[in-house]
């Protein structure tokens, strides 16, 4: 299991508070990330928060919420996911099995 380290930092006068919700051990708010562990902004941001969709606003094509705030990884152990084998570059022609003299 590979671990992530994301500082998030969000502008709280954005946030519509009309979309929070009180349950059982305090007041909620639902939020969504996108987080690009491979590529940053101008600003070194891996993503942004936004406050959640409902099914319903979803549903019906409803603009996203605004964005609330960003997030950067500070913390990455190194771990990836395995290249798509349509990402892999082919070994030359000459070597047909790359550096890796076993075929297997």
């Amino acid at each position: 299991m590979s671990k992530v380290g994301i500082s998030i930092s969000i502008d709280v006068t954005k946030i519509d508070k009309s979309r929070l919700f009180t349950g059982k051990k305090g007041v909620y708010m639902d939020l969504t990330t996108f987080i690009d562990l491979d590529e940053k902004d101008q600003y070194d941001n891996n993503g942004f928060i936004s406050q959640s969709q409902t099914k319903e606003e979803r549903d019906a094509g409803a603009d996203r919420t605004p964005i609330l705030g960003n997030c950067k990884v500070f913390f990455n152990d190194g771990a990836t996911q395995p290249t798509p084998p349509s990402m892999i570059e082919p070994a030359p022609a000459d070597d047909p099995f790359g550096s890796d003299p076993i075929p297997f």
